[in-house]
């Protein structure tokens, strides 16, 4: 379904139809997933989506502004990654068409537009940066935040692996689905999870289902100047209040594990968790891992907030 979110017509999947009331006993905790660079909604692995709701949470997905089947933004032009790059290499900051925190004000707006007061928020990459935003802005929205194989975007953290900037900055050989698919499935085979390989056929089958719905690479360098822009995250940091979980893998060769460290420390309380063998990717052996330490997170926070609330 699509709702108007901050002014923005986000594209949104709900576990479960809309409950009367958002924090009565009867209303499930609510998880919010927020995807990263590019990415769509159903790049959330089916096996996390259904082990959430089994635990007895209700699920919203949303594709982020420029991506998938949300609002595009045309109007705002094909941004100049060169030079606003440039401009960040030498202490300056980028000039972007919308923020990082514009995003996070969509993703708040879609628990608005389906009568959500507070929700678990799970942020992956880009997600994990817009997650963190949230938590800035509107601590008492949240009930817990994961940052998931993402960064604070301090300025001195380790860049990516040569190999990985090399496939990133290959384009596809032209613009027909097929080489774009190929192109993808490249890619994600270099950022993968080296100990737990996603299948070759289920791999690209996955990335012919993105293509086919909703790609769209001018929206995706958009998005990028946007976490390039958002150069004043990492100082904000300490002022997160909310319990965060930062999850990362050990071998991500796109956003290095330093990234997940320098998150962490930032964070009063932030548990950090790294996965062997894990690289920037969400491989079925990868989500085995994450899942007990994520809901674990969760309802460890769903406990703390109940026993609050009662005390109150």
């Amino acid at each position: 379904m699509r709702v108007s979110a901050n002014g923005v017509d986000i594209e949104v999947e709900d576990s479960a139809a809309a409950q009367p009331g958002t924090d009565g006993g009867s209303a499930p905790p609510v998880v919010l997933l927020i995807m990263g660079l590019g990415m769509q909604l159903i790049a959330w692995p089916a096996q996390l989506v259904q082990a959430l709701v089994d635990a007895g949470y209700r699920v919203l997905r949303c594709d982020n502004r420029d991506a998938g089947l949300s609002q595009r933004f045309d109007g705002l032009g094909r941004p100049n990654l060169w030079w606003q790059g440039l401009r960040y290499q030498f202490g300056l900051a980028p000039s972007a068409p919308y923020s990082v925190a514009d995003m996070a004000a969509d993703a708040m707006g879609v628990l608005d537009a389906v009568g959500i007061a507070r929700a678990h928020v799970v942020g992956a990459s880009m997600g994990g940066m817009i997650a963190q935003r949230m938590a800035l802005a509107a601590p008492q929205r949240l009930t817990s935040l994961t940052s998931l194989m993402s960064s604070s975007g301090a300025r001195g953290l380790p860049r990516p692996q040569p190999q990985v900037l090399r496939a990133l900055l290959t384009r596809p050989r032209d613009s027909s689905l097929q080489a774009i698919e190929d192109h993808y499935v490249k890619l994600f085979g270099v950022i993968g999870s080296p100990a737990f390989a996603t299948p070759q056929a289920q791999l690209r089958a996955q990335v012919r289902q993105g293509v086919e719905r909703g790609y769209y690479r001018i929206g995706t360098l958009r998005q990028m100047l946007a976490i390039m822009a958002d150069v004043s995250r990492a100082a904000q940091l300490a002022q997160i209040t909310v319990p965060t979980l930062v999850l990362h893998g050990k071998a991500d060769p796109l956003v290095p594990y330093a990234h997940a460290v320098d998150t962490a420390r930032r964070i009063a309380g932030a548990q950090l968790v790294g996965i062997e063998g894990m690289g920037h990717d969400l491989a079925p052996g990868v989500v085995e891992r994450l899942l007990p330490l994520l809901l674990s997170h969760l309802q460890a926070a769903d406990a703390r907030r109940s026993t609050a609330v009662t005390t109150v």
